[in-house]
């Protein structure tokens, strides 16, 4: 299922029904394309206005992030579901013999591997995102000072909502197979909230001024 090629109002809908795809990880990647979009409008409606000129660096920055993290996440988004589609299609294999428990027992962690990577690579792309957004909210074209934050709010969701994906995945991994998937989170959700902060502070600042 190609869930970019859907309504909002359908994908909603989706979300809401019992299927457990689209889930929570789907849910981030989504998140953060509208962030990504939100931060591309703000540079777009900065760059080129001379009353903003002190900001065109930092928008021209940003946008280049943000269109390279637009054109990822809506694969991300699909790459989610698809991932746990097929941990749960390996759940449901056969378990008769000796040789079909091991088969399932890999394809299961194989598969919960890869469902932790995807969120992983999601969260990766978030920080990525609201490392560049401090600078146009203090730089930025002050009349979308407000649209930065909401930016900042939907990455900062993409991200630590991914990261709880990649959690729940791991804990049912041996330690050796989850290490490098773990080591590269470690530390990630306080960062976000770190830079998230910062974010913000400059929002308000810009917003009261």
């Amino acid at each position: 299922m190609n869930w970019m090629e859907m309504s909002l109002s359908d994908f909603q809908d989706a979300l809401a029904s019992k299927s457990a795809t689209p889930g929570g990880g789907t849910a981030a990647a989504v998140a953060l394309g509208q962030a990504a979009a939100l931060t591309e409008m703000v540079c777009s409606l900065t760059i080129g206005s001379e009353k903003w000129s002190e900001g065109w660096s930092a928008a021209e920055n940003a946008r280049v992030v943000a269109a390279e993290v637009l054109s990822h996440a809506g694969r991300l988004a699909n790459e989610d579901s698809a991932a746990f589609d097929t941990v749960v299609a390996a759940f449901r294999m056969p378990k008769a013999t000796e040789e079909e428990k091991e088969l399932r027992r890999k394809s299961i962690r194989e598969g919960t591997l890869r469902a932790a990577m995807v969120p992983l690579e999601t969260a990766k792309k978030g920080m990525e995102l609201l490392h560049t957004l401090e600078p146009i909210a203090s730089k930025g074209n002050g009349n979308a000072a407000s649209d930065v934050g909401v930016a900042s709010l939907l990455a900062s969701a993409a991200v630590k909502g991914a990261l709880f994906n990649v959690e729940i995945n791991v804990a049912s991994l041996p330690p050796e197979m989850a290490a490098g998937v773990v080591e590269q989170s470690k530390g990630m959700r306080e960062a976000c909230s770190q830079v998230a902060r910062g974010v913000m502070h400059a929002v308000h600042d810009r917003i009261q001024t």
